[in-house]
């Protein structure tokens, strides 16, 4: 009876430590499949890395006219190499009293528009500063995005500054105009402009 009792429990043991190997076996084979797993998705990050790197630098250029119409509002336009669709802030300072006017609009086929700027009753005599903004590379559209970057970091050239938000790279044409048919006494160089009718 020992001698029953005693092979029972060496056959026990016996599978319990077979038992033991398979399982050892079972989680090395699925180390080796995770790592198989694993091992592609760094070389697929690679061409990701590799396609952002090769977008190249996009100098940024704008300019911008403004006009002033018979109700003495201002309109402004102008041309720009940013993508279609890109977002740009036009906005319109008095530099006496720093009141804004803003309008957001789109670059479309090289050239973008937006007015009338201004109170109903028109434009007082005196400085103004029409500014272009790009807005930040977040906001954009994906196809804009594609090519000036997520953070506008494919912006290049003179305009282009940091955002003031941290958001990356923007670019920003900043021009200075006088409003009113009496000429000024000013040393930096300045577009005048008078009302039309007038």
């Amino acid at each position: 009876m020992r001698n029953v009792i005693s092979s029972v429990g060496v056959l026990m043991i016996s599978v319990a430590l077979l038992a033991g190997c398979g399982e050892s076996d079972e989680p090395s084979e699925s180390v080796s499949a995770a790592e198989q797993t694993s091992a592609p998705e760094p070389t697929a990050a690679e061409p990701e890395v590799a396609e952002a790197e090769d977008v190249e630098p996009l100098i940024v250029e704008i300019t911008a006219h403004v006009s002033l119409r018979s109700d003495r509002r201002l309109m402004v336009e102008g041309e720009s190499n940013l993508p279609d669709e890109t977002l740009v802030q036009i906005i319109v300072e008095r530099e006496i009293s720093s009141v804004r006017w803003r309008e957001r609009t789109r670059v479309a086929d090289g050239v973008f528009a937006a007015g009338p700027f201004g109170p109903g009753s028109g434009l007082p005599d005196g400085g103004y500063i029409v500014q272009v903004e790009v807005s930040e590379g977040s906001v954009q559209p994906e196809d804009v995005q594609a090519r000036i970057g997520h953070e506008g970091q494919h912006l290049a050239g003179e305009l282009v500054s940091q955002s003031r938000h941290g958001l990356g790279q923007v670019a920003t044409y900043s021009r200075r105009f006088l409003v009113g048919s009496e000429p000024r006494q000013t040393r930096d160089q300045v577009e005048v402009l008078e009302s039309p009718g007038r």
